[in-house]
């Protein structure tokens, strides 16, 4: 079995974003970069399948620059067997997104397509739905558990009134959520052999899609400040505040 796992270049989730001065867009200047972390989470349950027997190949698939190779070559380090990147100028919005990897998949005819819920960026939680529209292929959500057997994958979804188990046939989309595993460290000797796996680079003409937007970057700002909080010396001055200042009782 063939897994496809889609990987995206974004901020480090350790690092403190900062808008440019005329607010054009985010400060990408000297900033750490990583794996998104849902992306990550999804590459280990792959890795996983293959080590359990169950996947034969993991194939890598990343959708930018030509620095989104680190981010493949990372994926690689970790288990994958080949990457795949789809050369696309600036941050593709879902849509695009969806229709390029819809392009892989027709391509690479894999039984499993794993993605991240949603990256650290943008917050959209698109494109995994987008694509199994696109496909046609059934999809599981929000995975914190993925169970392949025979023919059908088990996947058990975090929904608000608790956890839900639908039963998909390959093939099939799953989007991964953050308790679905603990991704593992890339060891030296993995890092020095992923430079040697075949890595692939594909244009949005290759798989016949037009890039193009539909949205429209207005202005990008960071949050209001909030102002500092205070201390009460007891209960009744606590309840005096909220009644007279908060007026929330």
């Amino acid at each position: 079995m063939k897994v496809l796992v889609a990987v995206k270049r974004v901020v480090d989730y350790n690092v403190k974003v900062r808008a440019k001065a005329d607010g054009s867009d985010v400060d990408l200047n000297n900033v750490k970069m990583a794996i998104n972390p849902f992306c990550e989470i999804a590459v280990e349950e792959a890795v996983r399948l293959k080590e359990k027997g169950v996947a034969t190949e993991v194939v890598v698939v990343s959708i930018g620059g030509k620095t989104c190779q680190e981010q493949i070559r990372t994926a690689l380090a970790l288990g994958a067997d080949r990457g795949i990147q789809v050369e696309v100028e600036g941050n593709a919005e879902p849509l695009v997104v969806a229709k390029l990897l819809k392009g892989v998949v027709e391509k690479e005819e894999p039984q499993l397509v794993i993605l991240g819920k949603q990256s650290i960026d943008g917050d959209n939680n698109q494109t995994g739905q987008m694509l199994g529209a696109l496909t046609g292929m059934g999809q599981g959500t929000f995975a914190s558990e993925v169970v392949v057997d025979g023919d059908k994958v088990n996947v058990t979804r975090e929904i608000d009134g608790g956890l839900q188990t639908v039963a998909l046939t390959l093939p099939a989309i799953v989007t991964t959520d953050l308790r679905l595993n603990e991704p593992r460290y890339a060891s030296l000797p993995n890092i020095m052999k992923a430079k040697k796996k075949p890595l692939d680079v594909l244009t949005p003409a290759d798989l016949g899609v037009e890039v193009k937007s539909h949205i429209t970057l207005l202005k990008v700002e960071p949050p209001a400040e909030r102002s500092a909080g205070i201390k009460v010396a007891d209960v009744d001055q606590l309840v005096d505040k909220l009644k007279n200042e908060a007026k929330v009782i």
